[in-house]
């Protein structure tokens, strides 16, 4: 039998620095906006010479920014209630198939995660003129499920996979029908990772601004997209403030997802 490894304490030194400066490298770019949103200045600047909240009642207080922000809030909601129902009945039949079929079925529904975004958002932009839905609400709503539809087959595969399946045998053999199996069974023991993918569905349909930027416009323009715009046209610091917001908005639904996992 194979001795273990000894402990090696400059090893775990070296692995412990390496993990942080890792951390650093990632983290840092993104901390430096939180005091950028609080600058005074009319422009960028860092470290700010004077601190004001102005750029916050400049985001709150603005009909624009209020829209786009009302607009992401509901694709975010609505993205969540369509992409992790159609993500959980596809787990499921992947589980219940298995072989080949399956696995074509997991390289569809994972395509749009490893395709290039500004592909996908030009190919969804010819299908969606066609239609007449360029510009609507309903055609960014299916760009959005479209791309958190793979997030949540990943949060989802592992937990239908884990399933005892002989419960739903044992619910079938006294007359349940499916939806009252996935609905009465399937669902409740599966609530933490529904809850995860929700909310990771959620996120990527806030985060997400290429499909926005082709296929929304108008009052359907997402924040996401007005942020560009105001970075492509002049430097407002506003950016800077709504950054930070979006910020503590994710990292309050990631401890979420973390916290409850370990529940």
């Amino acid at each position: 039998m194979l001795e273990a490894y000894p402990d090696n304490r400059l090893a775990r030194i070296l692995l412990w620095g390496f993990s942080a400066l890792a951390m650093a490298f990632l983290m840092l770019p993104t901390l430096v906006v939180v005091p950028l949103s609080f600058s005074a200045s009319d422009f960028l600047e860092f470290p700010p010479r004077a601190y004001s909240l102005r750029w916050y009642e400049n985001f709150f207080g603005s009909a624009t920014w209020m829209a786009g922000l009302r607009t992401s809030l509901i694709l975010g909601t609505l993205t969540a209630m369509v992409a992790v129902p159609l993500g959980l009945l596809a787990c499921i039949s992947m589980n219940r198939l298995g072989g080949k079929t399956a696995s074509a079925i997991q390289g569809v529904l994972l395509a749009p995660s490893i395709v290039p975004g500004i592909l996908l958002a030009i190919g969804l932009f010819f299908v969606l003129a066609a239609q007449g839905l360029v510009g609507t609400l309903f055609g960014v709503l299916v760009g959005h499920v479209v791309l958190a539809i793979p997030v949540a087959c990943i949060v989802l595969l592992p937990a239908v996979a884990r399933f005892d399946w002989n419960q739903v045998q044992a619910a079938r053999s006294l007359g349940a029908d499916w939806a009252r199996a996935i609905g009465g069974i399937i669902v409740p023991q599966l609530q933490i990772s529904l809850l995860s993918a929700t909310l990771m569905a959620f996120l990527t349909s806030l985060d997400e601004s290429v499909i926005s930027i082709f296929v929304a416009s108008g009052r359907n323009s997402t924040l996401p997209k007005l942020m560009f715009l105001s970075l492509r046209d002049q430097i407002d610091p506003t950016i800077a403030a709504i950054s930070t917001l979006w910020t503590a908005i994710v990292v309050v639904v990631v401890l979420i997802v973390t916290l409850r996992q370990k529940s």
